[in-house]
């Protein structure tokens, strides 16, 4: 009998030191893997622009003006610029629509002018010439410069690149609109 109540203890030891060890190594783990707690408990909400201009967020340094931009614009650097304008718009002489209108001789065209074209109604209602200003203006942000446009670029921030890219367009056309001054 005593045997089998040493084997018993024996048992019961065995058991209990795998559970002391489990929770020790929890313990241990915890430590090391501790979750980290933020200051401040919950998520930042993005705040609309106006708000966060009105909380003294910085705001955007001017840009240079457009005639200043155009007297150092690399129209070969414009070229590579378009890339992503290639995919929707055709930089050819002659050549039709793609998803978007062609851009031979867009420079001095009248908007929304391409026939058979199917223009957004917002585009349409301008009324205006392409100029190297619209256009400057136009990139930087389609869907804020024309709202309901069906353009879906996001648009090009930098206002070199976009002055690069008026140099390019000025290359294609027969009679290249001249840089306002």
């Amino acid at each position: 009998m005593e045997m089998e109540t040493t084997n018993l203890n024996k048992y019961a030891l065995a058991v209990l030191g795998s559970l002391l060890a489990t929770m020790a190594l929890g313990v241990i783990s915890s430590a090391i893997f501790a979750a980290h707690k933020p200051i401040k408990p919950g998520y930042d909400l993005p705040v609309p622009k106006e708000e966060a201009s009105a909380a003294g967020a910085p705001k955007e340094a001017p840009e240079e003006p457009l005639p200043i931009l155009l007297a150092h614009a690399d129209a070969t650097k414009g070229q590579s610029d378009t890339k992503a304008c290639q995919a929707c718009h055709n930089f050819e002489k002659g050549a039709g629509p793609k998803v978007g209108p062609p851009l031979w001789g867009v420079v001095g065209r009248p908007m929304a002018s391409i026939p058979g074209f199917a223009y957004s109604d917002a585009l349409k209602a301008m009324g205006k010439t392409w100029t190297y200003e619209e256009i400057f203006k136009f990139i930087k942000e389609p869907k804020a410069d024309v709202a309901g446009t069906k353009m879906a670029y996001p648009g090009e921030k930098d206002p070199a690149k976009r002055a690069d890219i008026l140099a390019y367009l000025q290359t294609l056309s027969d009679a290249p609109v001249p840089f306002p001054k």
